[in-house]
């Protein structure tokens, strides 16, 4: 669905050289073209009309002078730097430009009619007047000669399978007369035929094709000769095959024409000669003759050059076409008309070897023309006309159109056809977004057809109906109709005719004008036509269009865009720059494009499609060359796109990899977009996969569809992800829920969006969604696919990054509960019977679900007296209601709600035996009520609700209460069922305890059962718990005597002790047993010195003094200092090994750091490195010891945790287990300070000065040395390496890679960063005295 548009025009006309040109061919110089005449060759330059350099032939004496001499074949050879020539005469010659020198290489007495050089230049053909043929290579060496006129088939003949004669086999449709049919005639060659040989080689130069006229028959015959001059095939008899011969450079076909009876065709022979397809030329039979046929480079464009039969008194016409295939059609793309002039008349064309879509032409009167064409889709560019998406086709004299917006039709079908008068060379669709359908046609004949819709009420006749028409249908596509056709004037000059297309880009503006591009003064220059129509003159013959004005361009103009948005032209020239054009200005001028900093814009390289559109709101132009360089102004977003289109605020663009990806402009900058081109994620939105070599066709607006074409010509539609949301997005703001459901249900996008998209709006407008949607299985639909995630964080998440989806309103209510509630409620307001099942759906939706309401409905509508003509019957909902739920499970539900009609009516639909269910249910309609609904609960294992109801039945019935508690444990939910001051509650509260006591938990069962008033298991249960205080609470509510309650004293004293609680026991003993002696053993037993002293005093007992009290404290001095030196010891010696393995870590990470070992992802773990251990080997060490640990009980696995860190030397992490002893070494004596304060006073009370100085001494000592040496131990590095770990949030790239190459992000350290920061010392604490100093 492709065109071919002129990006450029170049043409030179050299100053009146002698004789007239006869052929030429392109120079291995760019932009050089030689030219030969019958008098020599000559070279054009690049520019202006100049020949820079020139050979003459009849100097030398090769051509004659009077001018009747024929150059037959002409070729550059650049790697021997000169040219060579072929004259009719026989002579190759060796032509040097740049010295003049001209060398015969070759002759042939009997001269040459054709001379053609292999597309390696290895080999080259000449074609004698004896009808030979002689091989050469390229040093003109004869390979062989072979007669041109051969009997035999060739190497390639057919072998005969032994399937009988002709007259036996089957015909097929042609039926049995086909056999007796006698073969018809060879008609003979044209009149006009030149009967020279033609030759053409296919593209690798291992095959050549000669065609000939047979002179048995008088037809031409081509023959396929390999590079040896071995015959390979010849082909089948062809009646009134022609001259013109071309071999397409892919190599698959060879093309040719023929005259028919009826018909004038191209026709296409298969290398072994026979026919394989053709297409007819839109000319009557006898009309014109074919001069020569050419394939481009890249096999797409076959180029015709046709003339007009001899026509009396007048010179013939001459033309150019352009044809190309899609779908197995073929399509006349430009027609190129010459006129009758004879200057004008072609002499040679040719097609660029280095760029395919580049065309060379050359005239009788010198002048040389090159066109450069590129392909374009033609497509309406309108967002809200009805006519939108119409993409147009040129195919000759008529212009395909599909409306895409009605129906996907595919190529070279089509949906309406526009018939001309001429053939097509240009279509433009208006740029104004409301005509977006109406089209300018440009012809060959310089008119434009103006094709509008809507105003016209009458069918044109040049409007007809494609695949859309048929008998019996009516199209409910509107056409539209011929409006008015202009002639353009642009030019006064006469020599505008020598170039068949003056004008190109042409562009229909939204102010009815149009613009063009023209060529200037010369080829480098355009002019930027803007034309306006003149008012109709009565009697005029044909209305015209004139120049309002014609700006002058100092470039050549290669592409167009006009954007109605922004009211401006982009116009991108020859040297890549871009200007801008504003028509709405009162005098509109060119002037450069410029970014938002003020920069002008050029592209790196040329564009051949270009498009204006905003990214973040700023004007940008984006261009697309033939290599699929993509720009945004002037920087290279990505390489591998194959086309791309934009829609609104999206750019879609298909991929070398075959995708097609599609981005939102309105929130990215251009730095985002490259990165998503660059990389996007195969799952995400933006992305899809596309069939290989698709490209995009069209976006249908105000739709989802994206057209994309296949490389062979059939369509695709896509409804893109991006796309798709979009559209859904701006439908649900619009509150259009119909459009939105069932774009969604059709493109299976997840329901939630209806609601995630705007939870406020949606609840807001649930009678809207409804009576919208108004149908009850869609609403079930809905219903179904209801989840609790917000679907706009996690599938769809918003192209534009903007999140203008709003947060949940509702943000402590469950989402699915909450719109069921909504749509339940607005559905009963609006009609209850007919949304009967949708509110069934809402109710079983719910989590939980609400089967109990469910079913009461059903039952509702069984009860009902009047029932409605429209409701659904009880039984249909049971029904429904059975396909949401399990049956089983219904019936358990119905079950529990003690309605025994509705329970029958579901056991009804399962699959259960009536002589299963009906007993049970005999039976439990013959029970008590309560005792009924405890037996139904208990069977339901709803066991809080059977509690309730059998407390009700009874003290008769309390024993199956009591053991229905202890089975499920239900003590807190029975005890609410009494009152405190039943025997029941006590009953309830006694078996409530003795469950706390078997879990061990005493406290609670005795407060249970003082509660209860059970005091004597209370009073054991608070003996165990330690509660010595309450235990004697309820030792005085029993009544004890004193001595019991000594005895219970006493024995709760030696429980006390084990627990290392003196001082409670010492309470009990001094007040309960009234034993002072003990008890201030105990307390001394406890170091609490002050309290001993304050009972010693109290009962006057001054003798344990001396007894005990000061061996006490002096015993508490010895064993305090050996702790005291015991811990400095160990101090001092772990932190000297500390230091040792930190010197040894050093080294090795020095000998490391020139050396990275491949499996040491550790550093750190080396402690003592005599040789060079890797971390895997120490992992497998210790990894084995850890499968074993895990294996283990909890119990030794945490025993295995605090052993991770062993201090046995060249440990792993011996360093962390250095810094966790050293820690508790300085935890250990902080701990004690407070305790040898308290003794140092009473050392001093009791005059022990020298015992308590010492004391004090060593403890001022050790601390000291901590204090000093916790900066050592714990350093500044250390403890930033915990502080600041290595990855984080203000971590970057850097210092990620500093930290892995310092520490080789150690384990431990991040296990354990407690271990990194070093233990506090409490100096606030006076624990010195001031006597001993």
């Amino acid at each position: 669905m492709r065109n071919l548009r002129l990006l450029r025009t170049g043409g030179r006309r050299p100053a009146a050289p002698l004789g007239t040109p006869q052929c030429f061919c392109l120079s291995a110089e760019p932009g050089r073209v030689l030219v030969g005449s019958q008098h020599g060759v000559l070279e054009l330059g690049p520019a202006g009309a100049s020949v820079t350099r020139e050979v003459s032939l009849t100097a030398e004496g090769f051509m004659p002078e009077d001018g009747s001499g024929c150059i037959v074949g002409m070729e550059d050879l650049p790697e021997q730097e000169c040219v060579c020539i072929a004259t009719a005469a026989g002579d190759i010659l060796l032509c040097n430009l740049s010295t003049k020198q001209v060398e015969c290489v070759g002759s042939v007495d009997s001269g040459l009619s054709t001379m053609s050089w292999s597309p390696d230049q290895e080999l080259v053909l000449l074609a004698t007047g004896q009808q030979t043929l002689i091989m050469m290579t390229r040093d003109f060496e004869p390979i062989t000669e072979k007669q041109i006129h051969q009997d035999e088939f060739g190497e390639g003949k057919f072998v005969a399978l032994g399937w009988g004669k002709k007259e036996t086999q089957f015909h097929g449709s042609e039926g049995k007369q086909a056999a007796h049919r006698k073969q018809t005639e060879v008609s003979p060659a044209s009149a006009w035929d030149d009967g020279k040989p033609r030759v053409t080689w296919r593209g690798d130069g291992q095959f050549v094709a000669v065609s000939v006229i047979c002179p048995e028959t008088g037809a031409r015959k081509v023959r396929v000769w390999n590079r040896e001059l071995v015959l390979q095939s010849t082909s089948e008899p062809i009646s009134g095959l022609e001259q013109a011969l071309s071999w397409k450079p892919s190599g698959n076909l060879i093309a040719s024409t023929q005259e028919k009876p009826n018909r004038h065709d191209v026709v296409f022979l298969e290398k072994n000669g026979l026919l394989h397809g053709e297409f007819t030329l839109p000319f009557q039979k006898g009309q014109v003759k074919v001069n020569e046929l050419l394939w481009n480079a890249d096999s797409t464009i076959l180029a015709i050059w046709l003339e007009d039969l001899k026509v009396e008194n007048s010179n013939p016409n001459s033309y150019v076409q352009l044809w190309t295939t899609g779908n197995y059609h073929w399509y006349l793309k430009q027609s190129l008309h010459f006129g009758r002039l004879e200057e004008n008349r072609l002499v040679s064309l040719l097609w660029d070897g280095e760029h395919p879509y580049r065309l060379h032409v050359l005239c009788q009167g010198w002048h040389y023309l090159s066109y450069d064409w590129h392909w374009t889709t033609d497509c309406g560019i309108g967002d809200n006309s009805q006519h939108m998406a119409n993409v147009a086709v040129i195919d000759g004299d008529k212009v395909l159109v599909t409306a895409f917006q009605h129906a996907v039709v595919p190529p070279p079908m089509c949906t309406y056809e526009l018939q001309l008068q001429q053939a097509v060379n240009q279509v433009a669709f208006h740029t104004d977004p409301k005509c977006s359908g109406d089209m300018a046609v440009l012809g060959a004949d310089n008119k434009i057809s103006l094709y509008r819709y809507g105003q016209s009420t009458v069918n044109d006749a040049t409007v007809k109906f494609g695949a859309v028409g048929g008998n019996g249908f009516k199209a409910a596509v509107e056409t539209p109709y011929l409006d008015k056709t202009y002639r353009v004037d642009v030019s006064s000059d006469n020599n505008e005719v020598m170039n068949p297309l003056g004008l190109r880009f042409l562009t229909w503006l939204p102010d009815d004008s149009f613009l063009v591009v023209g060529q200037g003064q010369h080829a480098a220059l355009s002019v930027l036509h803007h034309l306006t129509a003149v008012p109709h003159v009565a009697g005029a013959e044909e209305e015209r269009l004139t120049l309002r004005l014609s700006v002058p361009v100092d470039g050549e103009v290669i592409s167009l865009f006009c954007s109605p948005v922004t009211k401006t032209v982009a116009l991108q020239l020859a040297d890549r720059q871009i200007l801008k054009y504003l028509w709405e200005a009162p005098t509109p001028v060119l002037e450069p494009w410029r970014t938002s900093s003020g920069a002008a814009v050029r592209f790196p390289y040329p564009c051949v499609q270009t498009s204006i559109t905003r990214i973040n709101g700023e004007e940008v132009i984006l261009g697309l060359t033939d290599r699929c360089r993509f720009f945004v102004n002037d920087i290279e977003v990505a390489s591998n796109i194959t086309s791309f289109a934009t829609y609104n605020e999206f750019l879609l663009v298909t991929t070398n990899s075959h995708t097609c990806q599609c981005f939102c402009l309105k929130n990215v900058s251009v730095q985002a977009l490259q990165a998503g081109l660059s990389s996007a994620a195969p799952n995400s939105e933006t992305l899809r996969k596309v069939e290989r070599g698709s490209r995009i066709i069209t976006i249908v607006p105000q739709d989802t569809k994206v057209v994309l074409q296949m490389p062979r010509g059939n369509l695709e539609t896509v409804h893109h992800r991006a796309l798709v949301l979009a559209q859904i997005r701006k439908w649900l703001d619009r509150l259009m829920f119909r459009e939105a459901f069932q774009c969604m249900r059709k493109l299976r996008i997840n329901l939630n969006l209806l609601y995630d998209h705007n939870p406020k709006v949606f609840l807001e407008n649930t009678e809207t969604f409804i009576r919208q949607i108004d149908s009850v299985n869609y609403i079930n639909l809905f219903f179904t696919e209801l989840k609790e995630e917000d679907f706009t964080k996690t599938l769809y998440p918003s192209l534009n990054g903007s999140g203008n989806a709003p947060q949940h309103q509702y943000p402590d209510q469950n989402k699915v509960n909450l719109v069921c509630d909504v749509m339940r409620v607005a559905m009963e307001h609006i009609n209850p019977q007919k949304y009967c099942l949708s509110i069934l759906t809402a109710h079983v939706k719910k989590s939980p679900p609400e089967l109990e309401v469910a079913l009461q409905k059903v039952h509702d509508l069984r009860e009902s007296i009047t029932p409605d003509v429209k409701a659904v019957s009880a039984e249909e909902a049971l029904k429904y209601l059975l396909f949401l739920v399990d049956v089983n499970e219904l019936y358990d539900y119905s079950l529990g709600t003690y309605d025994f009609d509705l329970v029958i009516m579901v056991a009804e639909k399962s699959q259960k035996d009536p002589k299963e269910y009906l007993p049970f249910l005999n039976t439990l309609r013959k029970m008590e009520t309560n005792y009924q609904r405890y037996t139904i609960d208990r069977h339901l294992k709803r066991y809080t609700k059977a509690l309730a109801h059998l407390s009700k039945c009874g003290p008769e019935h309390f024993s199956e209460f009591l053991n229905l508690v202890k089975d499920q444990n239900l003590y807190c939910e029975a005890l609410k069922l009494y009152p405190s001051s039943t025997q029941e509650y006590k009953d309830i509260s006694n078996a409530y305890g003795e469950y706390l006591i078997q879990k061990q938990l005493y406290e609670q069962a005795a407060l249970i059962f003082a509660r209860a008033g059970i005091f004597t298991k209370a009073l054991d249960a608070f003996q165990n718990s330690g509660s010595w205080q309450q235990a004697l609470c309820m030792a005085s509510r029993l009544g004890y005597t004193k001595d019991k309650l000594s005895s219970l004293a006493r024995s709760m004293t030696e429980k006390l002790v084990e627990q290392r609680r003196h001082a409670e026991a010492a309470i009990l003993l001094e007040q309960y047993t009234q034993d002072y002696e003990e008890a201030v053993l105990l307390v001394l037993e406890g170091s609490l010195w002050e309290e001993a002293l304050r009972l010693i005093h109290k009962y006057g007992r001054l003798d344990i003094l001396e007894t005990n009290f000061k061996p006490a404290i002096l015993e508490a001095q010895k064993s305090q200092l050996i702790f005291l030196d015991s811990q400095k010891t160990a101090f001092l010696h772990h932190r000297s090994r500390l230091q040792v393995v930190r010197e040894l870590k050093q080294k090795a990470c020095e000998s490391l750091q020139d050396y990275e070992m491949p499996h040491c992802p550790e550093l750190d773990l080396f402690s003592e490195t005599s040789s060079v251990v890797t971390a895997s080997d120490m992992n497998s060490k210790y990894s084995h010891s850890n499968s074993r640990i895990s294996a283990r009980s909890s119990k030794n696995r945490r025993k295995a945790e605090r052993k991770r860190y062993s201090l046995k030397e060249g440990s792993p992490f011996e360093d962390m287990a250095l810094l966790e002893a050293l820690g508790e070494n300085v935890r250990a004596v902080e701990t004690v300070k407070g305790d040898i304060h308290i003794l140092l006073k009473q050392l001093v009370l009791f005059g022990y000065d020298e015992q308590a100085g010492t004391l004090q001494q060593a403890l001022e000592e050790v601390l000291q040395l901590m204090e000093t040496s916790i900066p050592e131990i714990w350093t500044p590095d250390l403890q930033q390496s915990s502080v600041n770990p290595v990855l984080g949030p203000n971590s970057t790239a850097n210092s990620i890679m500093a930290a892995y190459q310092q520490k080789r992000m150690m384990a431990s350290g991040v296990q354990d960063p407690e271990l990194r920061i070093p233990p506090k010392l409490n100096k606030n604490l006076q624990w010195k005295l001031h006597l001993l100093q």
